[in-house]
């Protein structure tokens, strides 16, 4: 009998979100330490290397945490309108986590790494442009939320797995 890990996968990914998203927070307030002049909208400020390691940080852990689920969750494929409605819910909720996950890690892993570029070492001095302030605390909230997707995303995908494999199962069973 195989061993059940997935519980263990779901509380590993939440603690990578989880971390993720207090890292681009933790960027956040870096960034905000460091000298700035606001006019409006426009801002001149110095770069903070360490919100740049913080938020460079965040997007790593945010990446990695939804490979893991991926890969691990395996792979969801619905090739036409007919086939989704003819699916099982498992699977249909795997599908739209699975969209949803995307949609939330390519939001928050640019927005993490638009922040953390504005404090990169190659800007030594101080830059001056439209204020981008909350682009790592944005980023960070929304790894908290790709972390409830993925996990959702995981236990869906492998529940639609076991359903299928119990279909097959059933039907060579009866033949």
């Amino acid at each position: 009998m195989a061993k059940n890990y997935g519980f263990l996968i779901c509380i590993l990914v939440m603690v990578m979100d989880v971390v993720a998203g207090i890292l681009g927070i933790q960027a956040e307030i870096a960034q905000n330490k460091v000298k700035h002049l606001k006019m409006g909208i426009f801002e001149c400020r110095d770069p903070s290397y360490q919100a740049f390691k913080l938020g460079l940080a965040a997007a790593i852990l945010l990446a990695l945490a939804h490979v893991i689920a991926n890969l691990l969750g395996g792979c969801i494929c619905v090739w036409s309108k007919e086939q989704y409605k003819s699916a099982t819910a498992n699977k249909q909720l795997g599908i739209a986590f699975l969209i949803f996950s995307w949609i939330t890690l390519a939001i928050a892993f640019s927005m993490l790494i638009l922040g953390s570029l504005a404090n990169s070492r190659s800007r030594a001095r101080e830059s001056c442009g439209i204020s981008n302030r909350r682009f790592l605390s944005i980023g960070g909230i929304l790894c908290f939320i790709d972390g409830l997707f993925t996990t959702a995303y995981y236990v869906s995908a492998t529940a639609a797995k076991r359903e299928d494999q119990r279909l097959r199962n059933q039907a060579a069973s009866h033949t």
